[in-house]
């Protein structure tokens, strides 16, 4: 990872100039999904990554392209998205001529259109090419085209722009994607909402003739004339309940309760609306007059490229060496050989779906790396084969969970990779691959969300994938149960988060609550499914993205039914006996706000926190809240968290003025109930938190990330803090002696180091070290160190010097402690004392002991 010391790890574009070692990064994700992350603006390091500095564009958050100019490396072109949630005006082209000291707008179209491609040709950095995408994202709804979408060619290296003629133009023109071949010829992938004709594509057919679409113009007569086994085809093939079959559902039509129309608003759901639509979808076109005028080069359409969200790909290649060679992806990635005319797919067995990324070596046109939802993929014989090159760990976890097995277990959701479970201590190596024993399983597809695990046996699971789909899996039987929850024909259909909430109760291990629009809850085990409230949101809009839905669940441990919940759009309830009645404790809050926790206290049971994540409007204020009062009234606990959407919070086992909170940049602790907080930092870097798990027994933290998978640490050394102190040296595990210390049973193989953490703070940097003593005081080793203001981690290989070897050697004559092979002393079974010298000679700041057993 070059990343790790900026402030932020979402990256839309990079671009290298390899001759001087100079990077640039464009930050914030340009594929405009449910979790793409907003940039700072543009990084630069003219050091192959070592260090980075900021040079430019903060307000951009997305960036699309960047282009350097091969001849002049301060020459650099960037096409910047702009916001995803909202209007402004730093999007359009830029254009630096002195190393990003220094940036001027080229080209600007409107306020909610940005600049989402660029490129130039290869003999020639003049000619360019930029596609416009207008589009307008809000948590409801995406309009993913618009007028202001276009191609605009350049003929001065990026100066001035000029809008070419001959495209698609109108507000149905979405995503494009460009690739120039030469001074000539370029290619544009077209992500067209334009609507197809109606004899093209129907409206979610059973294969029957009998459309949901059919219901909505269809008189009673006409539907009480229907044949009863053909309306059963349709109910049963669109999993209607099993108490509507045609008989029964034409008697409620003809007493009036439904109509034939509800038949039909029974199915449709945010999400449907967003994949029925009938759009053109994806399209490939080619100029040949360097973009005077553009011909597709297909007959038909490229079906089952984009599905409907196009906006999530949108990217063309073309081989340098062969025009008639090209390259899209959306869900599959496809090549052509004769110019876009016909198209094959060159996904592998290996490899993930939904592509975002394709280099081709211009030197050996068989040879591509591939990057998709599932990592990179590697190929040298052009798709044939490919080798699968996931290396370091970068999943994106929506949600992570624990059990209480020994070793206990992670499970986790993530991102289009389902759920997985393994060991907290499997071994981050790849020595599975001499076992062929993976330690983590994948347990379910689809984007993994949330996961519970049953406390009396963890071979039940409860998870899913998006929008509500969930099991519960017992995985020693491998019997899946799908949940069946409906509503009633005649209403609308429940709205499910595309991360709905599950949640075991911590009383009874039958019952499990799942929110949508409404609290759903099984008394047994998800077999059968209640509401116990009526719409605990703002009702939901009309849109293409679910929306008005539970996001977040908590039950107090002190007291079964008293249960809070917390919607997408703002609001938030409390119930005391079940879901009686339920009560909105929101009103004080800033409106309309994800609700992204709201956590019952497990220390006091009046208490209760909720954080707000302000992502989905382009606000990314810190919004953390407490009440000691269920409720009622609420205090703000953002204290000094720099300014970032929330995601997470969760209370210390053992301490109640302890709390930990995720953000979209890092993870952070209170010790003093929120009034403060400490950067978790050390081998942290600024990520996205998305969750956060506490294992009691074994005292460690998990936070789950959102693009560097799972870390794990020790709370102890945060527990045992001392606000009264300047220094502290923090109780150390005591470890086993071996024989295998410093040693190899091979002499082409390291010797095995041993190692134990030493923890220790300072509310200061400066120059200490870390001095071992025997217990009669006499000095073994002295470590110096350089600590940051903060909690610091020493990792103590158990070395001695010669002279302290003497000196224990002299205490006691029975010892002999020999060399190792690497030339080290360690030290012997014993009992000895740490220090922390906090200034040299003998100013020791702090004390613990060290036992070796």
């Amino acid at each position: 990872p070059l990343l790790d010391t900026s402030d932020t790890q979402n990256v839309g574009d990079i671009a290298v100039d390899w001759k001087s070692g100079t990077i640039w990064v464009g930050t914030g994700e340009n594929n405009s999904s449910r979790s793409s992350y907003a940039g700072i603006g543009i990084l630069k390091s003219t050091n192959k990554g070592a260090t980075w500095q900021h040079v430019g564009l903060p307000d951009s958050h997305h960036i699309g392209r960047i282009l350097i100019n091969p001849a002049n490396p301060d020459e650099v072109v960037v096409g910047a998205v702009g916001h995803l949630y909202s209007t402004n005006d730093e999007r359009g082209v830029y254009k630096t001529k002195d190393g990003g000291k220094t940036w001027s707008k080229t080209l600007f179209i409107n306020n909610q259109s940005g600049i989402i491609d660029i490129d130039h040709d290869p003999a020639n950095f003049n000619l360019m090419y930029a596609s416009a995408w207008d589009k307008d994202r809000k948590a409801w709804h995406f309009e993913g085209s618009g007028s202001g979408s276009g191609v605009y060619k350049s003929t001065d290296g990026g100066d001035t722009w000029q809008k070419l003629g001959g495209f698609p133009s109108g507000d149905g023109v979405g995503r494009i994607g460009l690739a120039v071949y030469d001074a000539n010829t370029v290619y544009a992938v077209h992500d067209s909402q334009f609507r197809r004709k109606a004899d093209k594509k129907g409206g979610n057919s059973s294969g029957n003739g009998l459309t949901k679409d059919n219901f909505k113009t269809m008189s009673t007569s006409d539907f009480l004339a229907l044949e009863n086994t053909k309306l059963n085809t349709f109910l049963k093939r669109n999993n209607f309940q099993e108490k509507y079959r045609a008989e029964n559902v034409k008697a409620m039509v003809r007493n009036g309760s439904v109509k034939p129309i509800d038949l039909a608003k029974y199915l449709e759901t945010a999400n449907t609306q967003l994949f029925d639509t009938p759009v053109t979808g994806a399209e490939v076109y080619r100029s040949d007059d360097a973009g005077k005028t553009w011909k597709k080069t297909h007959d038909g359409y490229l079906d089952d490229i984009y599905y409907s969200y196009g906006y999530y790909f949108g990217e063309i290649n073309v081989n340098p060496q062969d025009d008639q060679d090209i390259y899209i992806y959306g869900v599959p990635i496809v090549a052509s050989k004769d110019g876009g005319k016909t198209f094959k797919n060159i996904g592998g067995e290996n490899v993930h779906s939904d592509h975002q990324a394709l280099w081709i070596n211009p030197k050996n046109e068989k040879h591509l790396i591939n990057g998709n939802d599932g990592g990179l993929n590697i190929t040298y014989d052009d798709g044939d084969n490919w080798i699968k090159a996931n290396d370091p760990a970068v999943g994106q976890f929506y949600s992570i969970q624990i059990d209480n097995e020994e070793p206990y277990n992670v499970y986790g959701g993530l991102q289009d990779n389902g759920v997985w479970v393994g060991a907290y201590n499997a071994p981050e190596n790849k020595s599975w691959q001499q076992s062929g024993q993976y330690p983590w399983e994948s347990i379910m597809g689809g984007d993994g969300m949330q996961v519970q695990v049953d406390n009396r046996d963890a071979n039940l699971v409860y998870t899913g994938f998006q929008f509500g789909n969930y099991f519960r899996i017992n995985r020693e039987t491998e019997e899946f149960k799908r949940f069946n929850i409906k509503h009633e024909l005649g209403e609308k259909p429940y709205r499910f988060n595309w991360q709905t909430p599950i949640l075991l109760s911590p009383h009874n291990q039958d019952i499990l609550y799942l929110g949508g629009n409404k609290l759903m809850r099984s008394m047994n085990q998800g077999d059968d499914w209640t509401a116990i409230s009526n719409d605990l949101t703002h009702g939901g809009k009309d849109g293409n993205v679910a929306y008005g839905t539970l996001a977040t669940i908590s039950e107090s441990p002190f007291q079964f039914g008293l249960i809070y919940t917390g919607s997408d759009d703002g609001k938030v309830h409390v119930t005391k006996n079940s879901g009686g009645n339920w009560t909105d404790i929101s009103t004080s809050f800033p409106k309309d706000l994800w609700v992204s926790r709201v956590v019952a206290s497990e220390h006091k049971k009046e208490r209760v926190y909720v954080t707000l994540n302000g992502y989905r409007w382009d606000d990314f204020t810190t919004y953390v809240y407490v009440s000691d009062n269920y409720g009622q009234t609420w205090k703000n606990i953002s204290g000094n968290i720099p300014m970032s959407p929330v995601n997470v919070i969760v209370e210390d086992p053992k301490k109640d003025n302890i709390i930990y909170v995720g953000t979209d940049n890092g993870a952070y602790v209170s010790v003093n109930g929120g009034d403060s907080y400490h950067a978790f930092a050390k081998g942290l870097p600024a990520v996205a938190v998305h969750d956060i798990k506490i294992q009691k027994r074994e005292n460690h933290l998990l936070l789950g990330t959102h693009g560097r998978s799972i870390y794990k640490a020790d709370l102890t050394t945060v527990q045992e803090m001392d606000a009264s102190k300047k220094t502290q040296l923090f109780d150390v595990a005591s470890i086993r002696s071996s024989p295998r210390w410093g040693n190899s049973f091979s002499m082409w193989r390291d010797a095995f180091e041993p190692s134990v953490d030493v923890s220790y703070f300072a509310t200061y940097a400066g120059k200490f070290s870390l001095v071992v003593k025997d217990a009669d005081g006499k000095e073994l080793q002295r470590m110096p160190l350089n600590p940051q203001a903060g909690i610091n981690v020493i990792d103590y290989d158990l070395s001695i010097t010669e002279k302290g070897k003497k000196a224990l050697e002299k205490a006691n004559t029975e010892l002999n402690i020999r060399k190792g092979s690497n030339g080290k002393y360690y030290l012997p079974k014993g009992t000895y004392i740490l220090e922390l010298d906090g200034g040299g000679g003998n100013a020791v700041a702090a004390t613990t002991k060290l036992e070796v057993k």
